[in-house]
């Protein structure tokens, strides 16, 4: 089932080709004067200035073409050679219908689909999640279920840091504390920690014991084994609380030191294919390139006090998952900062044959700044924590719930859902609704609004068609064949048919913001079609019936968008 804007486009470039020209030049877009037209094609002024031609003589001809085209209405050529598109009330009924008669509301599938891991979340153990973990966690949600949706194999993992330094440092902390490790808490190692990374920057002698001690850890050191799993069991059910508070779930919780085993062989096996050097003690795998534009350090593999860093376990990460999950494609999706880290495990693993060049992909964000446009801090300057965060979010979206009288007759276990939610997809779509490699302004008053370009906007509206779908039922209206006469009715069409276009977008360019965009798109083109179009108060039944039909629709496809993003919309408010 073929998208009009795709369906148009085979048939603009089946024009272009009997004029004796490339059929590339028949894309079709969505028009940009949508009062002129619904699509537009701009291929011939490329095609004219390739061929040394009249371009509006090349449209004109195009035009002619595809004027025999009954999907169409209209087709005007408009400027020096643009093609405007019109399609016929007829076509757009005929797609909004198959449209509505599919499950997956327009949504088509990979024709070849591949076996992905996301590799998102990425806490460090014996750490509280902070606002830092926030797009990590959303933005990987997110392509999970985009790529797992589009018909891909997909697993996600939290990917923890359990096996660095960091693990050093803390067993020296709580040796030096003389804490006994069964009364070790999340509070604790929070507390501990700080002061031992200070003093591992300003002493030397206190980072080296703490090397050591990572070294010995790694070495099978059974006390500090013993200590560490306590690191590991106290960390694990916070970071469980803070996923499953923002609906974030994993299918693999895998962290650093699940592929220690794998070390040894790997060294050994890098030591065979040459690619394991010497430098200072150190052993090093060099990634440089001709044609760098600036030099690339070389991966660090075992350090000289012989102990793995987080590029000898993010490369045996790879190993481990070509030889487990038959991996093909593995996104990383890691603040941008991290892009030189990445890089360098990326060349490192396509020299030592564990992946495919080209199938690591870092997929870099931006950061969630305050008002003062730096990385967002407490007012009092502190990294805060996404509980905290999460927390304040549920507050606001309760009050904002009040303010709105919405929800003041539910039971308050139901209203406590509804305020989690509202909180959750207040977070999630701000996030999500601009490209992620941009950084954003956290102002949480904007986002929690139920107005404008909102999360709670839009699952007011969900809820809305919900609400009129019921109130259709309880009177014995049903749906019916779709009928376009109205243009509200057209506009509504059009942007259900552009569903696949969003998802053909979000996943070619791992952008879940192109899925937010229709979303948005979708619901204020709803909200203009009921003002304009009533629909239980339709003239006739027929036409009642369509509008329903197209109501059920709009539901199923913006349920599905949410989805998508990781937003749940409740039944009610």
């Amino acid at each position: 089932m073929s998208d009009l804007k795709s369906a148009l486009g085979e048939a603009a470039a089946a024009a272009f080709a009997a004029e004796g020209l490339p059929a590339d030049y028949g894309r079709v877009v969505p028009s940009d004067r949508p009062e002129l037209a619904d699509f537009q094609c701009n291929g011939a002024l490329a095609a004219a200035k390739a061929a040394r031609a009249n371009p509006r003589d090349i449209a004109g001809r195009v035009a002619q073409r595809l004027r025999a085209d009954p999907r169409l209405a209209s087709v005007e050529i408009a400027g020096p050679g643009f093609i405007n598109l019109r399609t016929s009330d007829a076509a757009l009924a005929e797609r909004a219908e198959a449209v509505a008669a599919d499950e997956r509301a327009g949504a088509e599938q990979v024709a070849e689909p591949r076996r992905v891991v996301v590799d998102y979340g990425g806490p460090n153990v014996a750490k509280p999640m902070h606002v830092g973990h926030l797009r990590a966690s959303i933005i990987g949600e997110s392509l999970k279920r985009l790529f797992r949706f589009r018909g891909d194999q997909v697993w996600g993992d939290a990917h923890f840091g359990d096996w660095g330094f960091q693990m050093g440092l803390l067993i020296v902390a709580v040796g030096d504390e003389g804490v006994a490790p069964e009364t070790l808490t999340l509070e604790d190692l929070e507390r501990l920690y700080p002061p031992a990374a200070a003093r591992a920057k300003a002493e030397p002698d206190y980072r080296d014991r703490a090397r050591r001690a990572t070294a010995e850890l790694q070495g099978g050191r059974e006390d500090y084994r013993a200590l560490w799993r306590r690191f590991v069991e106290v960390s694990r059910t916070a970071l469980q609380r803070e996923f499953a508070a923002l609906d974030v779930r994993f299918d693999l919780w895998k962290g650093e030191s699940d592929v220690d085993a794998l070390i040894p062989g790997m060294v050994a096996d890098l030591q065979a294919k040459g690619l394991l050097l010497d430098d200072q003690g150190a052993r090093i795998v060099r990634v440089a390139q001709e044609g760098d534009k600036r030099e690339l350090p070389p991966l660090l593999v075992i350090s000289s006090e012989g102990s793995a860093m987080y590029g000898t376990t993010d490369l045996a990460t790879v190993l481990d998952r070509k030889q487990s999950l038959g991996a093909q494609l593995t996104l990383y999706v890691i603040d941008q900062r991290q892009a030189d880290h990445i890089e360098q495990v990326s060349r490192a693993a396509y020299l030592a044959g564990y992946a495919e060049p080209g199938s690591l992909e870092h997929i870099g964000f931006g950061t969630m700044n305050g008002v003062d446009g730096k990385p967002f801090k407490t007012r009092e300057g502190g990294v805060l924590k996404l509980h905290d965060l999460i927390e304040t979010a549920r507050a606001k979206a309760r009050e904002r719930l009040q303010e709105a009288d919405l929800g003041a007759d539910l039971p308050a276990e139901e209203f406590e859902s509804i305020a989690r939610q509202v909180g959750v997809a207040a977070l999630k779509f701000a996030d999500l609704s601009a490209f992620r490699g941009t950084s954003y302004i956290f102002d949480l008053d904007r986002f929690t609004s139920f107005e404008g370009k909102t999360g709670p906007y839009l699952l007011y509206q969900a809820v809305r068609v919900k609400s009129l779908l019921r109130k259709a039922k309880g009177e014995g209206a049903s749906s019916g064949r779709v009928r376009i006469s109205e243009p509200a009715e057209r506009d509504l069409a059009l942007i259900l048919d552009a569903f696949e276009g969003a998802l053909s977008e979000a996943y070619a360019k791992r952008a879940p913001h192109a899925i937010a965009e229709h979303a948005y798109r979708l619901a204020q083109t709803f909200s203009r079609f009921y003002a304009a179009c009533p629909v239980l108060g339709a003239p006739d039944e027929a036409t009642r019936a369509s509008r329903l039909r197209l109501a059920e629709t709009v539901l199923r496809q913006l349920e599905l968008s949410l989805e998508l993003l990781g937003i749940t919309v409740p039944e009610r408010m």
